[in-house]
């Protein structure tokens, strides 16, 4: 693996996961791997999970990690070619991203859509920017419409809560939200369970919320959350907000928050969900505190998600 920015960039899926889960059962089987190795994670929007579970990944391997905010602990970086840059940005990604591939073995950058410029997001316009004028490996720690690491954890999890020889019945279902988010962490479920290709897959979500094609060749799509839902082994709640009219939030349909009588259509389904939430508007307390809550054994295998990532670019380095 050069690079990590979509499950397009793994070469075995399964070999990822299968890793990543001896990881979590033996976390410093490969400290050395990494010694002598520096990571440097570069975050354009706040994160928590992501943070502080990538450091923890790489320390894991012997890496130091050294974090840093784009922005705050820095200049403001400028993206666009031939700008005159007589405004508020004072560094240009073209200046800065050498530099930084002179400081580090390993760059992971966190970025985020602007929910303005559909092109300019579905185009990856900085992360792009970073893979091309790095010139070492760059690790995705979310996108303008990516996610991979959340995806990855989350397989993880599918796989090793799922004991059963049949195919699970998986539902990723739109819910309510204050404010309009990204598509990313739901067009990279989808993406990933697409090339999984381990289930049964539906998206569920009010007319208006249809993801972007491209990422959703494998899946069932319904307006039904009810019919979705039936027998359902794990239900991924997540709300995201409109890709037709980019941007767009969506605030006339809060029976779609999951609650304890959404789940008894379901085959005592999991329920799934990648942190923040926002509790009684996505999902209820009683789901989110019950014992079909898979969310934070969801959060925990972010450390293994990574690990597995990272040990793979190491061994090319």
């Amino acid at each position: 693996m050069k690079q990590f920015a979509s499950v397009h960039d793994v070469v075995d899926l399964d070999s990822l996961v299968a890793q990543a889960i001896r990881y979590k059962n033996d976390p410093l089987a490969d400290r050395s791997l990494g010694t002598g190795k520096r990571i440097g994670l570069l975050f354009l929007n706040p994160s928590l999970r992501t943070r502080l579970s990538t450091q923890v990944a790489a320390q894991n391997l012997g890496m130091e990690a050294i974090v840093f905010n784009v922005g705050q602990d820095g200049w403001a970086l400028e993206f666009e070619e031939h700008t005159v840059m007589n405004g508020t940005t004072v560094e240009h990604i073209k200046d800065a991203a050498p530099v930084l591939s002179l400081y580090f073995d390993i760059l992971a950058i966190r970025t985020f859509p602007s929910l303005k410029d559909r092109e300019a997001d579905y185009g990856e316009h900085v992360l792009s920017q970073f893979i091309r004028y790095a010139g070492i490996p760059v690790v995705s720690l979310e996108s303008a419409t990516l996610h991979p690491l959340q995806s990855l954890a989350d397989l993880i999890t599918i796989q090793e809560t799922w004991r059963s020889g049949n195919r699970p019945k998986i539902v990723l279902t739109w819910a309510p939200h204050v404010k309009p988010l990204p598509q990313c962490v739901a067009n990279s479920f989808s993406e990933w369970m697409t090339h999984w290709g381990g289930c049964d897959f539906t998206i569920a979500h009010p007319e208006g919320m249809e993801l972007a094609d491209r990422f959703t060749k494998c899946a069932t799509i319904t307006h039904d959350q009810k019919k979705a839902l039936r027998e359902a082994d794990y239900i991924y709640v997540k709300n995201w907000s409109s890709y037709a009219q980019y941007g767009r939030l969506k605030t006339d349909h809060a029976e779609w928050m999951l609650t304890q009588e959404h789940l008894y259509p379901s085959r005592n389904a999991r329920v799934m969900h990648c942190l923040p939430v926002r509790r009684n508007v996505e999902l209820s307390d009683e789901v989110l505190d019950g014992a079909n809550s898979l969310v934070t054994q969801q959060a925990g295998n972010r450390v293994w998600a990574a690990q597995s990532v990272l040990s793979e670019i190491l061994k090319k380095l």
